[in-house]
C-alpha cells in the first residue's frame, strides 16, 4: 500500500525502567520491532531524538516540523508515521498541522504503556498509525489512537493512564481503524498552511496563565517581565476574568504582546457574554478567543504567529487567521471520504 517513513522522537512507546520509573531511550528500530505490519507497507525510520515529551521545547518541535517537510520532499513517500509521547502529543501534532499544505498524511501516534509491556498498547497503535498513513488522503495531520483516528486541531489528552487517551472534547473523531481498514467518517475544513517558519537562535516566550478566584494580575504581569511575547489566558467559563485582569490584557495589547483567550472548561467555545471582566470586555481589550481550542494548542497557535512576522499587526492578523474557519470545525461528509 505504500512506503511510510517513522519519525521517532521517544515517549512512552519507546520508555523502558530505569531503576525509579520509566523514561524513552529506545530507537526507533527497538520501537518499530514491536508492531506488526500492515500488508504492503514498507518501514524506513528517522531517529530524530528519544526524549519524554514533557521535555519537548519549541526546539524540538521546530526540528520535527522541518523533518516532517523534508521527508515529504521525496516524491515516493506516501506518508508519515510520527511516534510522540502523550503529554505533549497535541501540541507539536497542531503545529505540524498548522504548516501542513500536502494531501499525505503525517499520522502521530503513541503509547500509554511501555515498550514491552505484555499489554502494552503501542504495537497495535503503531500498526494503526501505519495502516491510516498508507490509506487515507486530504485529512491534515492526524492522530492514530486505540482504534480512533482525531484531527490534531482540537484533539486533546483527555485520560491520563486509560488507552483511549485523545479525544477532542468539543467534537466527534474523524474516523475508526478496524478489521485492516480506515473508515473515515468525516472532514473538516482546514484554513491555508503557514510557511514554514525559520529557527529562530530564541524562540519567543509564549505563557499561560489560568485564572481562578482570588487571581490578579501579579502571574500575568510577570509573564511580561519574564519578556513574553504572547500569553494565553486560561479562563473561567465562557472565557471570564476580572476587570482587573482585562487591564493588564489592554496593557499588554499595548505593547504589542499577543494575548489569546480560552478557557479551563473541558468542552465548548470561548463566547462574548459577560462584562465585568469577562470574555466581552477581554475581547475589547485585545484578547483574542480562541474558539474550542485549549490551552496547550492555544499556545502553539499564538507561537506560529510569532514565529510568522515581527509585525505586531501582522502576528494578529496571522493568528486570527490560525483561528478563523478551520476553528469552526464546519464538516464535509462526501460519500467516498478518505479511502485510496
Amino acid at each position: 500500500m505504500g512506503r511510510i517513513v517513522v519519525i521517532s522522537t521517544g515517549g512512552t512507546i519507546a520508555s523502558r525502567w530505569q531503576g525509579s520509573g520509566f523514561a524513552a531511550d529506545a530507537n526507533g528500530g527497538e520501537v518499530m520491532a514491536t508492531a506488526p505490519l500492515p500488508e504492503g507497507v514498507s518501514v524506513e525510520i528517522v531517529d530524530l531524538f528519544s526524549v519524554n515529551s514533557p521535555r519537548l521545547t519549541t526546539r524540538h518541535q521546530l526540528t520535527l516540523l522541518r523533518t516532517v517537510h523534508e521527508v515529504l520532499a521525496d516524491p515516493g513517500v506516501d506518508g508519515i508515521v510520527v511516534t510522540h509521547g502523550t503529554d505533549t502529543l497535541e501540541e507539536s501534532a497542531f503545529l505540524v498541522d498548522l504548516h501542513h499544505d500536502d494531501p499525505r498524511p503525517v499520522v502521530f501516534t503513541g503509547a500509554q504503556l511501555p515498550l514491552g509491556a505484555t499489554d502494552g498498547d503501542g504495537p497495535g497503535n503503531l500498526h494503526d498509525a501505519l495502516l491510516t498513513a498508507a490509506t487515507t488522503r486530504g485529512l491534515g495531520v492526524v492522530i492514530a489512537f486505540d482504534g480512533k483516528v482525531h484531527p490534531a486541531r482540537g484533539t486533546v489528552k483527555t485520560q491520563t493512564l486509560a488507552p483511549d487517551a485523545f479525544a477532542d472534547p468539543s467534537g466527534a473523531r474523524l474516523g475508526n481503524i478496524g478489521f485492516g481498514r480506515v473508515s473515515v467518517l468525516r472532514r473538516t475544513l482546514r484554513s491555508a498552511a503557514l510557511p514554514l517558519p525559520a529557527a529562530p537562535e530564541t524562540a519567543p516566550r509564549v505563557d499561560m496563565i489560568m485564572h481562578h478566584c482570588d487571581a490578579d494580575a501579579l502571574l500575568f504581569n510577570a509573564a511580561l517581565d519574564a519578556g513574553a511575547q504572547g500569553v494565553v489566558l486560561v479562563a473561567t467559563g465562557a472565557g471570564n476574568a476580572t476587570p482587573e485582569i482585562a487591564e493588564a490584557v489592554a496593557a499588554a495589547a499595548s505593547r504589542g504582546v499577543l494575548v489569546a483567550l480560552t478557557t479551563r472548561v473541558q468542552a465548548g467555545p470561548v463566547t462574548e457574554i459577560y462584562t465585568h471582566g469577562g470574555a466581552v470586555d477581554l475581547v475589547a481589550a485585545g484578547a483574542v478567543p480562541t474558539g474550542t481550542l485549549r490551552a496547550g494548542q492555544a499556545r502553539i497557535a499564538v507561537l506560529s504567529a510569532l514565529l510568522a512576522t515581527t509585525d505586531p499587526r501582522e502576528r494578529d492578523r496571522v493568528l486570527r487567521h490560525v483561528l478563523g474557519e478551520a476553528a469552526a470545525g464546519i464538516e464535509a461528509r462526501p460519500a467516498d471520504l478518505a479511502r485510496v
